[in-house]
């Protein structure tokens, strides 16, 4: 007799969510518009990278082979209020070879907002390798880019050669998200 009133209420309850318009593949062109008027309204005000000083350092460099240093970067907004959302995209060359540096993997990036003057950093960690190791990337440049773009800015790497979990292409660093800096 119980099973009769649970068959009941879920079967009620299956007609009612059927009856919704969850929006998921529906064709109402109310839904499009303002899916796309908030992904323009994001971009707008995504941070520009030519609108953002950046420095690099000082370092916590890792002194000898096998230790970790720490290479902070900030970043102020020379324009007008902008956001910063996800991971800065960071990559490490030697002359023409380059790798991505991996997003922390236990990091949530927070949206933030930088007024004008604003700033905000992220740090890469690093493992130093050992010069000449073929497991080793001899790194000379680093490239910051933001977001979404495709735009990056180039920097002197004068922390030693990165070292690789598995070769040069896979470094043993990784890079935070995006944090408030300043008062």
């Amino acid at each position: 007799m119980r099973a009769l009133p649970i068959a009941v209420v879920a079967a009620a309850a299956a007609l009612t969510l059927t009856a919704c318009d969850s929006g998921g593949s529906s064709s109402d062109s109310d839904g499009g518009k303002k899916a796309s008027t908030a992904s323009s309204a994001a971009a707008s005000t995504a941070c520009k990278i030519d609108r953002i000083g950046i420095q690099v350092g000082p370092a916590n460099a890792a002194p000898a082979a096998g230790d970790t240093g720490n290479v902070p970067v900030t970043l102020t907004n020379k324009g007008a209020e902008c956001t910063l959302q996800g991971f800065p995209a960071v990559k490490v060359l030697d002359g023409g070879t380059g790798t991505d540096v991996p997003e922390e993997k236990s990091a949530t990036p927070p949206k933030l907002t930088l007024a004008a003057s604003g700033t905000a950093s992220f740090t890469i960690t690093y493992v130093r390798g050992t010069a000449g190791d073929g497991k080793s990337l001899a790194a000379t440049t680093l490239k910051i880019g933001l977001p979404g773009a495709a735009t990056t800015q180039s920097f002197k790497w004068s922390y030693g050669p990165l070292a690789g979990k598995t070769g040069p292409n896979d470094p043993n660093a990784s890079v935070s998200s995006f944090q408030p800096a300043g008062d």
